[in-house]
C-alpha cells in the first residue's frame, strides 16, 4: 500500500501543454490503446499478469487480486521494473507518474520508488480525469472562430494550414492525407492518441482555427463530433491552382516523400517494393469507381511510370495521375463542393495558392480577438 503523505497532483492540462514527462504504469495492451501526449510505457505489470490479476479480481475480489499481483511482480521482476522506473526519472527529474484511474497502481509504483529513495508524484484521477479534460478542450475549440480551407485533390492545403498560426493539421495527426493514397509509411495513430494529439495541440491555441476541408473519417480515425460539426458551419477559403502545379505537387507528396519515408524504415529495396505496393494497391481500391476499362489503363500507365522511375525519371508519374485527377478525383471535389454549397457554406474568398495563404492570415488575424471559446455569432462578411 502507498506510504502516508506520497505527494499527488491534480489532472491539469498545464502538464500537457508543458510537455511534462509522463511514466504511464498501465499495462502495454492499454497504452496502445491509447496514453497521454509525453507518456512513456513503463508497467506496473505486463499484459499476461495484469490479465490474471483481472480474473482474480473478479472471482475473489480486490484483496486476493493484490496477493496474486504482489506474487507475480516480485524478486527480480518487481527490481527490474523499479529500475525501470528510476533510470527514467534519473533521466527526467520531474516525471509524473499515472494509472488508468490515478489509483492502486500508480500508488504501488510511487512506494516501490519511494522505498528505493526515488520520489515522485502521481496524478489525481490518472488517464481518465486528463482524457477526460483533452475531449472537453476539443469541445470547446468548437466554440472558436473556424475557417476552413477547401481545393482540389494537390493544392497544397496541408502546406497551407500548417503556415498559418491557428493551423490545425488533421491530416498530420491521423498520419493519413485523407484519400485513397493518403497512408502513409509510418503506422497510423488509435483513435485516442489521435484525439489526444487534436486536444494538445488546441492547447496552445485559444484564438481562431483554421482545418482543412477533411471528410470526418481521416484514414482510420474520425475527428471528434462537436469539432466536425463546427468545421461543416464554418466559413470557406478554396484554393484554385492549375493542372501542372497540381501534379508537380502530387508527385512530390505521393512520389518522393513517400519513397523517402519507407527507404528511411525499411531501407532503398524494401522501401521500394512497399512504397510501389500501397500506390498499386491504392489505385486498385478505386476499381468499382473507376470501372473495369479505366481502372486497366491506369495500372498500365502505373506499371510504365514505376519502371521509368527506377531509371530515375519521378516525372513519368505524371502519365497515370493527370488522368486520375481529372476524371476521378476533380469530378468528385466538384461534386462534394456543389454539395456545401447548396447547403449554403459560406465562401469568403477563391484563388490561387497565395492568394488564399494572404486571405486566411488576414481572416485569423481579424478573428483573434475571440481568445476565450465564445460561441461564434452573426453572418461571416467575404474578404474584399
Amino acid at each position: 500500500m502507498a506510504r502516508p503523505n506520497l505527494p499527488s497532483i491534480d489532472a491539469d492540462l498545464a502538464l500537457i501543454r508543458a510537455g511534462k514527462p509522463l511514466i504511464d504504469v498501465r499495462a502495454p495492451v492499454e497504452f496502445a490503446q491509447g496514453a497521454l501526449p509525453g507518456a512513456v510505457n513503463l508497467p506496473l505489470m505486463n499484459d499476461n499478469e495484469r490479465h490474471r490479476v483481472g480474473i482474480a479480481y473478479k472471482k475473489h475480489g480486490q484483496a486476493a487480486a493484490i496477493a496474486l499481483g504482489e506474487q507475480l511482480v516480485s524478486g527480480d521482476v518487481k527490481h527490474a521494473r523499479v529500475k525501470a522506473w528510476q533510470e527514467y526519472v534519473a533521466q527526467h527529474p520531474d516525471a509524473v507518474i499515472y494509472c488508468f484511474r490515478g489509483g492502486l497502481r500508480s500508488q504501488i509504483a510511487q512506494t516501490w520508488l519511494f522505498d528505493a529513495g526515488t520520489h515522485r508524484p502521481r496524478i489525481n484521477g490518472g488517464w481518465k480525469a486528463l482524457r477526460q479534460a483533452l475531449m472537453a478542450r476539443i469541445d470547446t475549440a468548437a466554440e472558436q472562430p473556424m475557417l476552413v480551407i477547401g481545393g482540389l485533390t494537390g493544392c497544397a492545403k496541408t502546406v497551407l494550414i500548417n503556415q498559418l498560426e491557428g493551423g490545425v493539421d488533421l491530416e498530420g495527426f491521423a498520419r493519413h492525407k485523407g484519400s485513397a493514397f493518403g497512408r502513409m509509411p509510418e503506422p497510423p495513430p488509435s483513435q485516442i492518441d489521435f484525439e489526444h494529439t487534436l486536444g494538445k495541440r488546441l492547447l496552445t491555441l485559444p484564438g481562431s482555427l483554421a482545418v482543412e476541408d477533411e471528410s470526418r473519417q481521416i484514414g482510420n480515425v474520425n475527428v471528434p463530433l462537436t469539432f466536425w460539426r463546427a468545421m461543416e458551419q464554418a466559413p470557406r477559403l478554396r484554393i484554385e491552382m492549375p493542372l501542372d502545379w497540381r501534379l508537380a505537387q502530387l508527385i512530390q507528396d505521393y512520389i518522393i516523400d513517400l519513397e523517402r519515408g519507407y527507404a528511411e524504415q525499411f531501407g532503398p529495396e524494401e522501401g521500394w517494393q512497399r512504397m510501389q505496393a500501397q500506390l498499386s494497391n491504392s489505385l486498385a481500391r478505386l476499381k468499382k469507381r473507376l470501372g473495369d476499362a479505366r481502372l486497366q489503363r491506369l495500372q498500365r500507365l502505373q506499371a510504365l511510370a514505376f519502371a521509368a522511375h527506377e531509371w530515375g525519371d519521378r516525372q513519368a508519374h505524371e502519365a497515370w495521375l493527370a488522368p486520375l485527377l481529372t476524371e476521378y478525383y476533380d469530378p468528385l471535389y466538384r461534386y462534394h463542393l456543389k454539395r456545401q454549397q447548396d447547403a449554403g457554406a459560406v465562401e469568403l474568398h477563391v484563388g490561387d495558392w497565395e492568394s488564399c495563404r494572404e486571405a486566411a492570415q488576414q481572416w485569423l488575424a481579424e478573428h483573434a480577438a475571440n481568445r476565450h471559446g465564445h460561441a461564434r455569432s452573426g453572418v461571416p462578411q467575404p474578404l474584399a
